[in-house]
């Protein structure tokens, strides 16, 4: 009998330790929250072997460039963005996605915390990036510090020339290949249209053109930069002489050499300047100024040409365009193009008096 008792004490002790290794085991995270942990092994963008899981439902970018493309493929799969949202982009983004948390994150002067975005819980972390010599040893560092969760990179999501790979990349990853095949369709129709047209434009015909940044116009992105890329894009010539800045760019140049460059177009980042350029006695005699083609650049949920550059300038290829080359791009419908774009790219629909507020027509 005692030796009954001693077996059924170790017998009880053993379930006591299986049922507490399978409680170690149960799919739930320190949060409560369920787990997938059904995982696949893929080839991320920079050729990193990456183990994810098959579901992917949370999802954080880590800077507005991925961020913004995770919201246009996958809103509901976004978790936070990068920093707060202007209150004026705010109304061309449902109120489900304006309000979520921010994360921070690794952009321009940023340096982002690694506890905001574990303590997010997501099931991967996408890094944008442009082809750099660093890029490998920060996404590794990035990795690193995240642990567990992983870090899946995706090329070229600042390149306004192709953004196609980025986007069928991050569909693929997010299970939206449909998606993100519609977002590509808009895309390479408006980029097909406008380098082909602008491809026949003699170098010496070729408008140029003054990217003004900052509340007095003096700090500019010369051609090469990834801010003002539009510009070539839609066969423009950037007029500004002088050195790149690297990381967030703006180099400053003095008014002097903005009136010796002598612009036929200003297109303008800052709206305080626009607000004043016209009156200012600085300006008045540069040639883009006395004939009146100067341009604020639209802004509705984000920038339509820059800060961020990404996937948010799809819709700045056309409007770049028609600024530079109005009879030239006279049949291009921007009216229609905005609706369509804010409908798949933003998930808002707009009315034709906002459209023309945008617009400013």
């Amino acid at each position: 009998m005692e030796k009954l008792m001693k077996y059924s004490i170790i017998a009880i002790a053993a379930v006591l330790v299986l049922a507490a290794g399978m409680a170690l085991m149960t799919p739930f995270s320190q949060t409560g929250e369920e787990k997938n942990f059904e995982t696949e092994t893929i080839t991320d963008m920079a050729g990193r072997n990456v183990t994810v899981p098959v579901q992917i439902n949370k999802v954080i970018g880590t800077a507005p460039p991925s961020t913004m493309l995770i919201y246009m493929i996958a809103p509901d799969k976004l978790l936070a963005w990068n920093s707060n949202l202007y209150e004026s982009s705010k109304k061309y983004i449902p109120e489900s996605y304006r309000n979520l948390p921010v994360a921070g994150g690794w952009f321009g002067k940023e340096s982002g915390n690694y506890e905001n975005f574990i303590s997010k819980n997501p099931d991967i972390v996408i890094e944008g990036f442009t082809t750099s010599k660093d890029f490998i040893s920060g996404i590794n560092e990035r990795q690193s510090m995240l642990g567990t969760i992983p870090v899946v990179a995706v090329d070229n999501s600042v390149n306004a020339k192709d953004y196609a790979p980025a986007i069928e990349f991050a569909g693929k990853i997010l299970g939206e290949e449909k998606k993100a095949g519609e977002l590509i369709n808009f895309y390479q129709k408006y980029l097909n249209l406008v380098t082909e047209r602008v491809a026949e434009i003699p170098e010496d015909e070729k408008v140029t053109v003054y990217y003004a940044e900052g509340p007095e116009g003096i700090f500019t992105d010369p051609k090469g930069s990834q801010h003002s890329q539009l510009i070539e894009i839609c066969g423009g010539k950037n007029i500004a002489d002088c050195k790149i800045s690297p990381g967030y760019g703006q180099t400053e140049v003095s008014i002097e050499q903005i009136i010796s460059w002598n612009p036929e177009v200003i297109i303008v980042g800052d709206m305080t300047f626009y607000s004043e350029i016209f009156e200012n006695p600085l300006w008045k005699e540069i040639k883009a100024v006395k004939n009146k083609r100067v341009y604020p650049v639209p802004v509705t949920a984000f920038s339509w040409f820059d800060r961020p550059p990404g996937v948010n300038q799809i819709i700045g290829i056309p409007w770049t365009a028609k600024m530079l080359y109005p009879e030239k791009f006279e049949d291009i419908d921007m009216t229609s193009i905005t609706k369509d774009y804010h409908e798949q790219f933003y998930h808002i629909s707009l009315t034709d008096d906002e459209v023309a507020e945008i617009l400013n027509t």
